[in-house]
């Protein structure tokens, strides 16, 4: 089983569910909003993506355009960066499909289809 971490008013969360749904995948649902990842849990999750910090902001997010993170990103270091991305779902880039041994942002149907089969 898979942890589906979602906004359920995203569009690109809700194509992502249909999919998972339809190829049969078993998963445990989390919004995003009411149960925000820790830092903790983002700094495993960040480990095992491979990814870079980055790729876990939703870059074209409100709030991270609010906070003009773009500018201020770059100046921040790593504890910075999770610690922010655990103080509001919103910043996170979602969904995120998280497995035993990979972690996977945004919804990118090949390559959720690799991870999973």
């Amino acid at each position: 089983m898979v942890l589906f971490v979602e906004y359920p008013k995203c569009s690109t969360c809700q194509k992502a569910k249909k999919w998972l749904l339809e190829n049969q995948v078993e998963f445990e649902d989390r919004h995003i909003v009411e149960d925000n990842p820790s830092k903790e849990e983002l700094k495993v999750w960040y480990e095992k993506s491979g990814l870079p910090l980055k790729r876990f902001f939703n870059t074209s997010g409100m709030k991270y355009k609010e906070l003009k993170l773009k500018d201020k990103l770059p100046d921040m270091t790593e504890e910075e960066q999770l610690e922010l991305l655990a103080s509001d779902g919103m910043l996170v880039k979602r969904p995120v499909l998280v497995g035993d041994n990979f972690v996977l942002t945004g919804f990118k149907e090949k390559e959720w289809t690799e991870k999973l089969n």
